[in-house]
């Protein structure tokens, strides 16, 4: 004869009642690279600073750096697929030892994706 096993309780876990918020997953590398526009780059560029010759009689010093305003909006640039980026721009002396003229002037130094 069949015996009659007793009633089980069963559990779904096919739907949640309440999901648990997604952390944000990118945050440390947004906070590294924010880091790295506001010191890293300043001291990347100190550490270089100045360039000498090898006889030492004409240098390059990189002074400040600013980055201009973007040339294409964030929008435009998700539509036609193109980086976000804004020019960087600083002020280089060049110096001759010798005759102790100095040459200071903006240059741009390329476009940084942001």
């Amino acid at each position: 004869m069949a015996t009659k096993t007793p009633d089980r309780q069963r559990f779904s876990f096919g739907s949640l009642e309440h999901a648990l918020d997604l952390p944000d997953l990118i945050e440390i590398q947004k906070r590294s690279y924010e880091r790295f526009l506001t010191d890293g780059l300043a001291e990347t560029i100190q550490d270089i600073s100045p360039i000498v010759d090898y006889t030492g009689n004409l240098a390059v010093e990189f002074g400040e750096f600013e980055f201009d305003a973007p040339t294409i909006d964030i929008d435009e640039c998700r539509e036609t697929e193109k980086t976000f980026s804004a020019p960087l721009s600083m002020t280089v002396r060049f110096v001759n030892r010798d005759t102790g003229e100095i040459r200071e002037q903006r240059v741009f130094m390329g476009d940084f994706p942001l």
